[in-house]
């Protein structure tokens, strides 16, 4: 069956290591760490990936107060990405516009801090709540926002895919492209984590939370010495049109999307299951119609926890062999991992190696652990592909056991 083609025309994004491509791509290539400490509630300082971004760029102070930080980010990186793509709304049918965005929480943690807050100050008296308690904490808040603020009234909906929900974001706008549900999809992920501290609590009770003296060393996937996940905020949205679309307009076509498969597990709430990643990574492949020797780059999940690293490199060295030249590399290791965010903010910070032939380095791997030793890992240092790059693999996996492949190729008519 013969697709419609769907390109990328525009990125937007907000990162721990800054708030436009350029700048990530530049820190990811010189080895630069984003992880800093961030105050958390009862457990003091932690590792965390921390966005500074202008949240009053887009929004008044009253409708940052209103919303939620997700949905903030969210505003912040659709604004941005329409600009990349040299779209103007008032050129735009707000009718055709979709907005599909991929979460892992939002609002929930926040709104209930501030009400229990309330509750005891005013003595649980409820007419001190907001209205807009409620609309925080909606499903579909952070697309609901973005539609809201941009005054867009085609479908919107969040993809609620744990930490899949980046590449299942930018999946759903193909989807929907491809169905002619809209002519512009706003997709991708976002996450407000670090605001969020049943997400610490619940991996530091797994014993999966990551501790170190020095927070820009406390992402450390691969490495021997890895201990946890280092919980981040970010958010990246991608312009993403049919390519006859794209074409017309005269559009700077940053890269064309190719394949991708979600699968489940089916076996564990928690700990990754080799097999079904190895099939997802092969049913992908399969859907873009390459081969695994077509493969330059390699986006691995990886979250620097021991069992969850050791699974998908099982996986991966089923699928590439040591003769492989594929190049593998892992974005975590600079700004945690952003749950929600991760797949589509881990996709961004590899897409310009299509234009520049780089790889940009796995960080922190100072011990490698035998067990995740991978053929053509690039470690502490970016390395130039000979032949170039011109196909990305990005894996994003999550916690019930979901995961999702997206294939990417430089664009060529």
């Amino acid at each position: 069956m013969k697709h419609e083609r769907i390109v990328i025309t525009g990125i937007g994004l907000t990162s721990p290591l800054g708030n436009d491509l350029e700048t990530f791509r530049k820190a990811l290539l010189a080895g630069q760490s984003g992880v800093s400490s961030f105050p958390v509630r009862n457990m003091g300082d932690l590792p965390s990936g921390v966005c500074e971004f202008e949240q009053t760029k887009y929004q008044k102070r009253k409708e940052v107060r209103v919303g939620t930080r997700a949905g903030g980010i969210g505003i912040f990186c659709a604004h941005e990405a329409l600009l990349n793509a040299g779209l103007e709304l008032d050129n735009l049918d707000p009718s055709r516009i979709g907005t599909y965005l991929g979460i892992t929480e939002h609002g929930n943690v926040e709104t209930e801090t501030e009400v229990c807050q309330l509750f005891d100050h005013y003595d649980e008296e409820v007419k001190y709540w907001s209205h807009h308690h409620n609309p925080r904490t909606v499903a579909n808040n952070p697309a609901g926002e973005i539609t809201v603020n941009l005054g867009l009234t085609g479908p919107h909906y969040t993809v609620g895919a744990a930490c899949a929900a980046g590449n299942a974001g930018i999946i759903q706008g193909v989807q929907m492209l491809r169905l002619e549900e809209c002519d512009v999809a706003l997709a991708g992920g976002v996450s407000e984590s670090i605001r969020a501290y049943g997400i610490f609590a619940g991996f530091k009770s797994q014993g999966a939370l990551a501790t170190h003296e020095d927070p820009t060393k406390a992402s450390r996937p691969f490495d021997r010495g890895r201990n946890g996940i280092v919980v981040s905020e970010g958010g990246c949205i991608y312009v993403l049109e049919r390519l006859t679309d794209a074409r017309k307009r005269g559009a700077n076509i940053v890269a064309e999307i190719l394949g991708y498969r979600i699968n489940s597990d089916g076996t564990d709430y928690v700990l990754p299951n080799p097999e079904r990643q190895e099939e997802c990574i092969r049913q992908a492949v399969d859907n873009a119609g390459v081969n695994l020797a077509d493969i330059d780059l390699v986006s691995s999940h990886a979250t620097s926890t021991p069992q969850g690293d050791e699974q998908e490199c099982k996986a991966l060295r089923n699928v590439f062999d040591e003769n492989s030249s594929t190049l593998i590399n892992n974005t975590k290791s600079f700004i945690g991992h952003s749950m929600g965010a991760a797949g589509a903010l881990e996709l961004a910070g590899n897409l310009p190696s299509l234009e520049d032939g780089y790889a940009h380095a796995t960080i922190n791997v100072d011990d490698l652990d035998p067990n995740c030793e991978l053929p053509g890992l690039v470690m502490n240092e970016a390395i130039k592909k000979k032949d170039g790059i011109s196909v990305i693999l990005n894996n994003s996996f999550g916690m019930l056991g979901i995961n999702s492949v997206l294939i990417l190729k430089k664009f060529t008519d």
